[in-house]
C-alpha cells in the first residue's frame, strides 16, 4: 500500500514536471528535483532514448588500468555486496570519479536485464549522458543518493532501483562512486545503508598507503571506534593539515578547505605524541580519543598489523575448526599448500587471515585476489605482471603482478574453482618453479610465498568434468580444511547477540527486541556470516538508538523465519549446485498450491513481491 502511494506521489510530480511545466516541491526529494532541473536545462527528452557509446575493448582496458588503484582497494567490499546482491535479484556496478562503469558484480539475470538499458562496463552514467540516476546524481550532489522507478529522467530507466554513494580520497577529490542496482518491483530498502557501509570502509583503507611520511591523528567521542572506518582520520606533514576523512572535518565542523592551511597547533591543546589510546582535547574545549603516529612509529607499526577485517568472524569459529587453524598454521610454516574449502560466506577469508596473522610470515604481506572478481582479459596481467609496451594501453615501466606482490608472504587465491581453465597451467608452473614470467618479458623472476587457497565449489567433481586441472588441484590441496555453514553453529541467538556487540550495537544505544533475535536465529542464512553480518549492519543503520529493533525492520525472507533454526533436511550440500534454486522454487510452488493458484497470495504467504513470484516460475517453466 505504502508502495503505490509513493508511486502516485512520484507519476503526480513527473506529470506537473514534464507536461505542465511546474515545481512539484514537496512531491520528490529535492535532490531529485533538483537533478530534474539540471536534466531539462540540458536540453534532455524524458520521452527520448539516452544516447550512449560504450567503450571498445582496448579502451575499457586502458580505464582499468587508469583506476587500478580504486579497482583494488574496493575488491573487498565488491565482493561482500556481490554475494547481498545475489540474494535480492540486483548488482553491484564501481564507476570513475566521472560516472564510466568500471565493473559490475551480482545476478547475472538482471545483469542481462540492466544491460538492455547500457548499464555495463564501460558506458558513461553521468547525468548529462543518463539523466537523473543514483550514481551521476551522486556525482553532482557529492552525497549517497537513492533513485526508484520513476524517480529516474528517462522512462527506460524506470525499470531501476538505484543506490549510490561516492568515494572520496583523503585531499576530498572525488575517486568514483559504488552502487547497487535493482528491478523496481523489488525495492531493496537495505541497499543506501549497504552502500554507505562500504564506501566507509573503502575511504578509510585509502589512509593505508602513501603518508609514510606524516604524522597521521586517528580519533573519535568513543575510544571503541578508534581503530575502525568509523574513526575520525587527520594527517599531518610537516603540523600542516594535508588530508583527513570526512567524519574527521566533521568532528572539527571543518570542510576540505581546512587542507594545507591548518595545523595541528592550532586545533589541538599540545597534543602528545600518543602511542597508544589517550585524550585528546581540542582548541575549542571538546574531548575525543585517539593516538598519533609519528611516522617512525607508523613504520614500526606497519608490518606488525595486519588490517582488521569489518566483522571479525574467528571468535565464533567451533572447537574443531580452531584445531584445523592450529594446524593450518604449522602446515604454512612447513610450506604445505592449504585448500579451504566452504560455502560463500562461511569465513574462508577470516580464517586466510586468522593463518596469516598466526604463522611465521606475518610481518610480510597476505596478497588475497579473488579469482572470481578479476575480469577474465586482465587476470592473466593482474596475476603475472607485464613489461613496459606488452599491449595498449600498459602503464609506463610496467606493472609487477599480484604474485610478486605475495613475495616473503602468504599468497591467498580465493575462489580458485572460477579460475579459467587456460590460466591453470601458467598458475601451476608458477607454482612448481617459483618463477614468474611477466607478460611481454622473457626473463623470469624468482618469487618466495607460501600458497592458501579456498573456493565453495567441489573441486574434486571439476576435476572430473575436466573444468579444473587435476594437477594443479593435487598441488594446491594437500591439506583440505572443511569450514562448516552458519545453519550448523549450535548457538545462533548467542553469536547474533555478540555479533550485534562487535558492530556496535549496544554502544550505539540500540538492542535487538526478542522476536526479532528469535527470527534471525532461526532463519537458514544461506550466504552465512557475510549476509548475517551485511543484514546486521542494515539493521543498524536502520535503528533508533535508545529503542529495540523490532522485528517489523527486518528483510521480508527473514521475516518467514518461523521454521526451526536447525534441520538436517534443510541442510544444503555443498556438491549440489542447484539445491538452493530448487529448494526456492519447491517453496513457491507448494505456496501456489496452497493459495489454489492465487499468485497474489502465495506471494504474500512468502513475504515476496509478486512480480518476483511470477518471474521464478516463469523461469522454472522455461527450464523444463
Amino acid at each position: 500500500m505504502q508502495s503505490t502511494i509513493v508511486k502516485d506521489t512520484v507519476q503526480t510530480a513527473r506529470r506537473r514536471f514534464f507536461d505542465e511545466g511546474s515545481l512539484p516541491e514537496g512531491l520528490v526529494a529535492a535532490p531529485i528535483l533538483r537533478s530534474w532541473q539540471r536534466c531539462a536545462t540540458q536540453g534532455l527528452n524524458a520521452e527520448d532514448k539516452p544516447r550512449v557509446e560504450p567503450l571498445s575493448a582496448p579502451e575499457l582496458r586502458l580505464l582499468h588500468e587508469r583506476n587500478d588503484l580504486l579497482r583494488r582497494i574496493t575488491r573487498p567490499e565488491m565482493a561482500a555486496l556481490r554475494a547481498e546482491a545475489r540474494l535480492t535479484d540486483s548488482v553491484v556496478i564501481l564507476t570513475d570519479n566521472s560516472g564510466l562503469v568500471l565493473d559490475m558484480v551480482g545476478n547475472a539475470e538482471f545483469a542481462g536485464r540492466a544491460s538492455r538499458v547500457a548499464l555495463r562496463p564501460g558506458v558513461q552514467w553521468d547525468e548529462m549522458a543518463i539523466g537523473t540516476n543514483a550514481i551521476g546524481t551522486a556525482l553532482v550532489e557529492k552525497r549517497p543518493i537513492g533513485v526508484h522507478g520513476s524517480e529516474h529522467f528517462f522512462d527506460p530507466h524506470r525499470i531501476l532501483t538505484c543506490a549510490a554513494a561516492p568515494i572520496f580520497g583523503p585531499r576530498g577529490e572525488l575517486s568514483g562512486v559504488l552502487d547497487m542496482s535493482g528491478h523496481a518491483s523489488v525495492r531493496h530498502v537495505h541497499a543506501l545503508g549497504l552502500v554507505r557501509l562500504a564506501v566507509e570502509q573503502v575511504e578509510h583503507r585509502l589512509f593505508e598507503r602513501g603518508f609514510e611520511d606524516c604524522t597521521v591523528l586517528r580519533f573519535h567521542q568513543d575510544a571503541e571506534l578508534v581503530g575502525t572506518a568509523q574513526e575520525a582520520v587527520l594527517v599531518f606533514r610537516d603540523d600542516r593539515l594535508v588530508a583527513a576523512n570526512r567524519r574527521g572535518l566533521g568532528f572539527l565542523k571543518l570542510d576540505w578547505s581546512a587542507l594545507d592551511q591548518t595545523r595541528l597547533s592550532e586545533l589541538f591543546e599540545q597534543p602528545d605524541r600518543i602511542g597508544e589510546l589517550g585524550q585528546l582535547r581540542t582548541r575549542t574545549g571538546e574531548d575525543f580519543r585517539g593516538r598519533i603516529a609519528a611516522p617512525e612509529e607508523r613504520s614500526v607499526r606497519a608490518v606488525a598489523v595486519a588490517p582488521r577485517a569489518s566483522a571479525e568472524v574467528e571468535p565464533f569459529f567451533g572447537q574443531a575448526t580452531r584445531a584445523a587453524l592450529a594446524r593450518a598454521i604449522r602446515l604454512v610454516d612447513a610450506d604445505v599448500p592449504v585448500l579451504v574449502h566452504g560455502e560463500t560466506g562461511s569465513g574462508k577469508e577470516v580464517f586466510a587471515r586468522r593463518i596469516h596473522a598466526g604463522s611465521a610470515r606475518s610481518a610480510k604481506p597476505l596478497v588475497a585476489i579473488n579469482c572470481a572478481a578479476l575480469p577474465e582479459g586482465l587476470i592473466e596481467s593482474e596475476l603475472f605482471g607485464y613489461e613496459e609496451g606488452a599491449f595498449t594501453g600498459a602503464r609506463r615501466r610496467g606493472h609487477e603482478g599480484l604474485l610478486r606482490q605475495a613475495d616473503g608472504g602468504i599468497l591467498f587465491l580465493d575462489e580458485i574453482g572460477d579460475m579459467p581453465l587456460v590460466l591453470q597451467g601458467r598458475l601451476l608452473r608458477a607454482l612448481q618453479d617459483r618463477q614468474v614470467v611477466p607478460l611481454g618479458g622473457d626473463k623470469p623472476v624468482s618469487v618466495d610465498f607460501a600458497l592458501l587457497c579456498a573456493t565453495h565449489r567441489p573441486l574434486a567433481d571439476l576435476v572430473s568434468s575436466g573444468t579444473f586441472r587435476s594437477d594443479l588441484y593435487f598441488r594446491i590441496a594437500q591439506y583440505v580444511v572443511e569450514l562448516p555453514p552458519l545453519r550448523d553453529h549450535a548457538d545462533r541467538s548467542a553469536l547474533i547477540d555478540t555479533l550485534w556487540d562487535e558492530l556496535g550495537g549496544r554502544r550505539a544505544g540500540v538492542t535487538l527486541a526478542p522476536e526479532t533475535l528469535r527470527r534471525l536465529a532461526a532463519h537458514d542464512w544461506p550466504g552465512n556470516f557475510r549476509q548475517l553480518v551485511g543484514t546486521l549492519r542494515a539493521l543498524l543503520a536502520l535503528a533508533e538508538p535508545g529503542e529495540p529493533l523490532d522485528a517489523s525492520a527486518l528483510p521480508a525472507d527473514i521475516g518467514m523465519g518461523d521454521k526451526p533454526a536447525t534441520r538436517k533436511e534443510e541442510v544444503v550440500p555443498p556438491r549440489t549446485a542447484n539445491t538452493l534454486s530448487a529448494l526456492t522454487r519447491e517453496a513457491m510452488s507448494e505456496a501456489l498450491a496452497a493459495h489454489n493458484g492465487n499468485v497474489s497470495r502465495a506471494a504474500r504467504s512468502l513475504g515476496i513481491d509478486r512480480t518476483t513470484l511470477y518471474r521464478r516460475l516463469l523461469w522454472r517453466g522455461a527450464q523444463s
